[in-house]
């Protein structure tokens, strides 16, 4: 693992790779796991979870693991090793989150096939849990439901619970700038993935048009090339990179590192897969001053893992198993 950027990068350009990315669809998932493989091994064979491993790397040691290629013009090997070694003072300033764990927010209460009845009483159940923050899934055909059901959501849970609105890349640009700005009324904190995953300029001019209101994108964006042009076009506010879609942990840091260069905070997109993941929302909390925000929590595979992810509170408890918590039963 000394040189793993390298290796990654061997894998990731090899011809015939290529041809069938590049960087993207099965070859990409593919190498995703292959990383996360040689990471979560990695943390087993020291004895530790995955983010005290990461933790324990020296700013140098760690870039040797990520591929930096196409980023030059915005990050280089020695501007990632600054950024990270900038940070080391204060890390003991976030390390209360190895203690107290990280927040969770409930996307399960928000499925698109519920009825408005059924979200609304999963909704007040999650807050009653202590989750601070649910998630809406929105981007039906009639968009007057909704829009009614986000402000029957938004006036059932009050105004200091988060309502995250998630349109799954259901709407074109004339559609997400009419949609987006009659469920402004309801505060959301953020709308998700409203158009096509890989329209950049749509996303940019989504984002001008319907400014205050933020936008969270990264679950079907591929790898830290197109996040990079995400970020730059000022498209997106919250970077929900998912180690699963991109290279793997490997990717996944480097997409961190990007995001804190343009300011913006990482909330991963995680399926089912929260296991992984909250791994490395506390490496970015603690090495990167990421803002601590939440984590998405989908509790559907708990019993398929050895060690599943475990929430309280609504705050997902600090793994101490070694690896990556990815050990299937």
């Amino acid at each position: 693992m000394a040189d793993f950027g390298r290796t990654f990068r061997a894998i990731a350009d090899h011809p015939q790779y290529r041809w069938l990315g590049p960087h993207k669809g099965v070859v990409h998932l593919a190498l995703g796991a292959l990383t996360n493989a040689c990471f979560d091994l990695w943390a087993k064979s020291r004895g530790v979870p995955l983010w005290r491993l990461l933790l324990d790397l020296s700013p140098e040691e760690l870039v040797a693991t990520l591929d930096l290629s196409y980023l030059e013009d915005v990050l280089t090997a020695d501007s990632a090793v600054e950024m990270l070694a900038s940070q080391i003072a204060s890390r003991p300033e976030r390390a209360d989150v190895l203690e107290l764990g990280y927040p969770g927010y409930d996307t399960s209460v928000g499925w698109f096939e519920f009825s408005t009845g059924e979200v609304l009483d999963k909704a007040r159940a999650a807050v009653g849990e202590g989750f601070g923050a649910v998630k809406l899934k929105v981007g039906a055909a009639d968009s007057k439901r909704d829009i009614d059901r986000a402000m029957r959501l938004r006036e059932a849970l009050g105004p200091d619970i988060r309502i995250m609105l998630d349109a799954n890349q259901q709407w074109s640009l004339p559609k997400a700038v009419q949609v987006c700005g009659e469920l402004a009324a309801m505060d959301p904190y953020w709308i998700e993935e409203p158009t096509h995953p890989d329209d950049v300029f749509a996303q940019r001019e989504l984002a001008r048009a319907i400014a205050p209101i933020k936008l969270a994108a990264g679950e079907a964006v591929p790898n830290r090339v197109v996040f990079k042009n995400l970020l730059q076009a000022e498209a997106m506010h919250f970077v929900q990179v998912d180690v699963t879609r991109v290279g793997g942990v490997s990717e996944f840091i480097t997409v961190g590192l990007l995001a804190k260069k343009y300011g913006q905070p990482v909330v991963p997109h995680v399926g089912d897969m929260g296991q992984i993941h909250q791994h490395l929302v506390l490496f970015n909390r603690v090495a990167l001053g990421h803002d601590e925000v939440f984590l998405e929590y989908i509790p559907h595979l708990r019993a398929h893992f050895a060690d599943p992810a475990q929430v309280d509170g609504g705050r997902y408890h600090v793994p101490t198993a070694p690896g990556s918590s990815s050990d299937l039963v």
